[in-house]
């Protein structure tokens, strides 16, 4: 059985970084245009607000979101999104800040106290606490990618993301389905190296078909915030070579290709 506390535990921690990150700037630190286009820190941080306040609401009232989330879609689809961070930004630094240390707050509790088994609607499948808490982990560390490449800050890479890199693997056939493409008829193996050395392992061992590299280097890929001629990250075969250009451990649309940085 997932272990939810720890996984909450885990998702405390990812957010703490980035709140660590932003807390101290000033007005102008929070208007620092971020890798996304057009995103500033605040909007950023107002994002995974609107975020977790959306999953609090599929936790704690799920008609209501489910609702919501057929309204919206009625009306111009993820486009709510982007809408939901410009107006968010727009509000002082120290009210965005405000609200998402408690919607965080209030989420964790809401997933804490969820009863076992229980399924949350979402903008995608429905999928368990569990799921939700590993969701959530992977967009703050994510978008708090975001924020330190802005800052310029190089964050440590700890073990909480092979919480990262789980949901990157679970996601490989919403990859090539979301694009038209037929998802491969047999799993590969993943290998992937740890931040301590460890090697964290999918799928089986005899797969004609492999993806290896530091884990680093596949969450970056699988969050779409680096370009794969950029990373360490190796694929055996035509289809996990395919995977590789088309990665995406998040719903909705893919968004902008990062461009590579190297010459």
């Amino acid at each position: 059985m997932p272990d939810i506390p720890s996984l909450l535990a885990d998702l405390d921690a990812e957010s703490a970084v980035l709140d660590t990150l932003v807390a101290p700037l000033t007005a102008d630190g929070w208007a620092t245009p971020t890798p996304a286009e057009g995103w500033t820190v605040a909007h950023q941080i107002t994002h995974l607000a609107w975020t977790d306040r959306q999953a609090l609401l599929a936790a704690t009232d799920p008609a209501a979101f489910t609702a919501a989330v057929e309204a919206a879609f009625a009306g111009g689809g993820f486009d709510m999104v982007d809408k939901a961070a410009e107006e968010g930004a727009a509000r002082p630094a120290a009210e965005v800040l405000a609200d998402w240390r408690a919607v965080r707050g209030a989420l964790a509790a809401a997933l804490a106290a969820a009863p076992a088994g229980t399924r949350l609607p979402w903008f995608g499948p429905p999928m368990g606490v569990a799921t939700m808490a590993t969701a959530r982990l992977m967009e703050t560390w994510a978008h708090g990618q975001d924020v330190a490449d802005a800052l310029g800050v190089v964050r440590e890479p700890t073990a909480r993301l092979r919480h990262v890199a789980h949901i990157g693997v679970r996601t490989r056939d919403f990859a090539f389905v979301s694009r038209g493409l037929t998802p491969p008829a047999e799993e590969f193996r993943i290998a992937l190296t740890a931040p301590d050395g460890a090697e964290w392992t999918w799928g089986p061992a005899d797969a004609a078909q492999s993806v290896t590299g530091p884990a680093l280097d596949f969450c970056l890929l699988a969050t779409r915030r680096r370009h794969p001629d950029d990373l360490a990250v190796v694929a055996d075969g035509p289809d996990a070579r395919a995977w590789l250009g088309i990665a995406q451990a998040f719903a909705g649309p893919a968004g902008t290709d990062p461009a590579p940085m190297r010459d």
